[in-house]
């Protein structure tokens, strides 16, 4: 015991203190198991790596503005057997952001989109990759506020920084200028260079007409859509039959277009 405490301020002068959090376990396992020197040292080494890699997690996932209940464990896929949960543990291998492309969920109200875009950036996180999650309406909002106080271009920086970009409630709400030239300027500048993931109340169909300008929102869509994995859900909501679903409903389909 006496050592351990000499060895405080080598460890915190190294920034290697949380080795401290195992110390006293390993060393009683290293005297029962009568472990090698460099076996103990391999198994605090693996700690400490360990304990440095869920902090890194841990500060991903608060940046990424995510509530970490919203996992993919915690999705429930029971709701109706229709539910490509196959198509969503693809999606959850993060093969799209490392190809730089977007995803888009589509479905009515309450059917889970939120749900699943959060467990995906949450998926994201897990995985290495930083992540911003954001309510579109809201962060053509926060976009729009740097023009008062000449931040505009750091906080369009914000939103082209990370790996995975996910814009929530795409369409909810209309669009005034200068929201749509805003939110071309951030799906152009992701282009090929980072991936989104949209979720949207509306029909692709229903798209162009949220620009208010035929040329913005054909040169927009046509940058996010391209190579995008569109996920499609219809059914029942699930805020209406409670955490659980519904017992009997329509299925719920999602499907996917490469």
């Amino acid at each position: 015991m006496e050592m351990i405490h000499q060895m405080v301020p080598h460890l915190k002068r190294l920034r290697l203190s949380g080795i401290l959090e195992t110390m006293e376990v390993r060393n009683q396992q290293a005297i029962d198991g009568r472990w090698t020197y460099v076996e103990f040292l391999s198994r605090l080494l693996e700690d400490e790596v360990e304990r440095r890699a869920q902090k890194q997690l841990g500060l991903r996932i608060r940046r990424a503005g995510i509530h970490t209940t919203k996992s993919l464990e915690a999705f429930n896929f029971d709701f109706n057997p229709a539910v490509n949960r196959q198509q969503i543990l693809d999606l959850a291998a993060c093969v799209y952001i490392r190809q730089k492309r977007n995803v888009l969920l589509c479905g009515p109200t309450g059917v889970g989109k939120t749900h699943l875009a959060q467990a995906l950036a949450h998926e994201a996180c897990r995985k290495g990759y930083t992540a911003l999650f954001v309510n579109t309406y809201r962060m053509l909002q926060h976009i729009n506020a740097g023009r008062a106080d000449d931040s505009l271009e750091r906080r369009f920086q914000s939103y082209l920084r990370p790996d995975l970009l996910v814009l929530d409630d795409f369409g909810l709400k209309s669009l005034h200028p200068p929201a749509p030239e805003d939110l071309y300027d951030i799906v152009n500048g992701r282009y090929e260079q980072g991936s989104i993931l949209l979720t949207s109340n509306r029909a692709l169909e229903e798209w162009p007409e949220l620009f208010n300008d035929p040329l913005l929102a054909s040169a927009g869509l046509d940058r996010l859509t391209h190579r995008a994995e569109v996920v499609t859900i219809t059914g029942a909501s699930y805020r209406a039959h409670g955490p659980r679903g519904p017992e009997k409903e329509a299925p719920i389909i999602a499907t996917a277009t490469p």
